[in-house]
């Protein structure tokens, strides 16, 4: 009878170590494809921002179904961030996070100035420059990775 509880304890043992994780330890290290990908498009917004600074356009849209885009895209990231454990990839939806974010409040906020609006808009390009940068980090090979392959 002990040897069949110990049977038991050994068999829960085993299921219990090859059970996924639900949590990914890691989302865009996986492939360095991703991360170039978050470069390229940050990247292009953050040209897309300083650009408008350029030519002096400081119009923001304020309708609802840019303001709901937002939320979304905010639930999205923010979800991204929370679901990884890596430190460069929560760095990067971070940022993103705080941008969309910043995009909301303009959206919601109609009676903002052009200056405001002028300020907001380098402060988000060089939001979108900084998630370009923090993308490339995840360029880099994983501790997990390196231990697989030793």
């Amino acid at each position: 009878m002990d040897r069949q509880i110990e049977d038991a304890k050994v068999e829960v043992e085993a299921k219990n170590e090859t059970k996924p994780s639900y949590r990914s330890d890691h989302l865009m290290c996986r492939t360095p494809l991703w991360g170039v990908a978050g470069f390229l498009g940050c990247g292009y917004f953050a040209w897309i921002s300083f650009s408008h600074v350029a030519r002096q356009q400081y119009d923001w849209p304020h309708d609802f179904w840019t303001a709901a885009t937002y939320l979304v895209w905010i639930l999205l990231l923010a979800g991204l961030a929370l679901d990884t454990r890596c430190l460069r990839e929560r760095l990067f939806f971070g940022v993103l996070v705080i941008n969309f974010v910043i995009g909301c409040g303009l959206t919601l906020w109609s009676a903002i100035p052009s200056a405001g609006v002028r300020t907001a808009r380098i402060g988000t390009g060089a939001l979108w420059s900084l998630a370009a940068l923090v993308s490339l980090t995840t360029l880099g090979r994983t501790a997990d990775s390196r231990k697989k392959r030793v």
